[in-house]
């Protein structure tokens, strides 16, 4: 974990921000709905973002994964992907299978009539 203390003032205990944030992992709730007791949900926010961009998150899950291995407690023989079963969005279906339609120029989009002119009369 990153060193407590760094510029700009005291860090918050890293547990109850990593608290935090697996709480909110867990439960989906907006940020700002964090529960008091993980103290400010801005300050929850603000350290898994930089976590997260630093790679610190990485860091652990590594050292988490190689310490529950070098215990046993890991059967890699059970994880595996299956990509057998792979669906498409719902809005994949009947797609145009030619090239998009291009519109012609002076006309509007999805229309007949022509595109307004800007410099013309009426202009404002």
């Amino acid at each position: 974990m990153p060193a407590i203390g760094q510029r700009g003032g005291r860090w918050s205990d890293h547990r109850r921000v990593i608290n935090g944030v697996l709480f909110r992992v867990r439960t989906g709730i907006p940020w700002r709905d964090l529960p008091e007791r993980f103290g400010s949900w801005k300050t929850v926010y603000e350290r898994h973002r930089r976590w997260s961009a630093d790679g610190t998150w990485d860091r652990v899950l590594r050292a988490v994964q190689a310490d529950a291995d070098l215990a046993g407690r890991i059967d890699w023989s059970m994880v595996s992907v299956d990509s057998t079963s792979c669906r498409a969005h719902q809005h994949a279906a009947g797609a145009r299978k030619g090239k998009p339609r291009i519109p012609e120029k002076g006309r509007r989009p999805g229309t007949t009539a022509p595109t307004r002119r800007s410099d013309g009369p009426g202009a404002v």
